[in-house]
């Protein structure tokens, strides 16, 4: 067993080692302390006063992340090359009008080569719709054309004979043929794009090569997952996949079909019937004075893809709104 004094003898020449070398270490990292402590000082006066804790070397990617702004601020360059692709889309004032647009309008923004023409159910283009319109940056024509009362049973209730949009969307095949009656030569595509549907991008893609009519599936229709166009194994539409009397001329959604503009161009008869058509007939009244069955070109892998899904966003629940309304009314949603 170690006596005493050989204790005391080991704790005195340890302890000044000990010492001496926890002086050292210390000189040695001052100067590295330094310099962290400036950075972190220059790092809070340009996150404003953030605290130390929350500004570190780790943090500094996300921070570069947070402050990039748009990435679609515009669509992508025109192109001499590609057709244009003319989207239609009929719109009525409504609590989710903007919501709905918003969200298609950010899907377009990354399409090529796409005009939007935009058509409201009112007797004035209102100020949200041109504001959003102007917002966007898209190449657009906003046009409007109201549903006449006597198509309407009693107040703003819409007669289910007259589909809504009717109107819209025949404004806008007389606007295109306007417009392009003396240019024929004029490459597009003409889509009816309503604003409550959601949209692959591949789907722009695959219509931008119609040479007539082209068909595809759409989801969430007629009470099915989704209606589709039968194909062959020679690649040729035969009749249709729908529940819904399926023996119409074209049991087609009109999400489901784009159309060559020249064929628009070339057929100036052709327009959606506005009287005496049944229900679920306004794609047949206008497709049977442009093609036949056999002229109809699949799409989407011969309609075995869903590029094109008619989601619908939920209608909100006001009931806390009250008669005279709680929030304020100028407020634009």
């Amino acid at each position: 067993m170690p006596k005493r004094r050989d204790i005391l003898a080991i704790v005195l020449i340890v302890l000044p080692w000990t010492l001496l070398i926890t002086v050292w270490h210390q000189s040695a990292i001052a100067p590295l302390l330094a310099i962290r402590k400036d950075e972190g000082a220059e790092g809070k006066r340009e996150t404003g006063g953030q605290d130390s804790k929350e500004y570190c070397a780790s943090d500094k990617d996300i921070v570069e992340v947070v402050r990039t702004e748009y990435v679609y601020t515009r669509p992508p360059p025109w192109s001499d090359v590609l057709p244009t692709i003319h989207i239609i889309t009929p719109t009525y004032s409504r609590p989710v009008q903007k919501a709905e647009l918003t969200r298609i309008a950010n899907t377009f923004l990354h399409v090529p080569n796409l005009h939007w023409i935009l058509i409201e159910d009112s007797q004035r283009r209102t100020p949200l719709v041109t504001s959003l319109l102007r917002e966007t940056g898209l190449n657009y024509t906003h046009l409007n054309v109201e549903t006449p009362k006597s198509f309407k049973i009693r107040g703003d209730t819409r007669d289910p004979r007259i589909p809504r949009g009717t109107m819209q969307r025949n404004l806008a095949l007389r606007w295109l043929r306007e417009t392009f009656k003396n240019n024929t030569s004029q490459p597009g595509i003409v889509y009816f794009a309503d604003d409550d549907n959601s949209y692959s991008l591949e789907l722009f893609e695959e219509m931008r090569s119609t040479r007539k009519v082209s068909v595809w599936p759409v989801a969430f229709v007629g009470g099915l997952r989704y209606e589709s166009p039968k194909v062959n194994a020679a690649g040729k539409v035969y009749g249709w996949k729908a529940v819904f009397d399926p023996h119409r001329p074209f049991a087609i959604d009109m999400a489901g079909f784009a159309i060559n503009l020249k064929l628009i161009l070339a057929k100036p008869q052709a327009y959606f019937k506005l009287r005496g058509v049944k229900g679920g007939y306004q794609e047949s009244s206008l497709l049977r004075e442009l093609v036949t069955l056999n002229d109809l070109e699949p799409k989407a892998a011969n309609c075995t893809k869903i590029l094109v899904w008619h989601t619908r966003t939920e209608k909100p629940i006001l009931v806390n709104e009250g008669k005279k309304g709680f929030t304020d009314p100028n407020m634009e949603i």
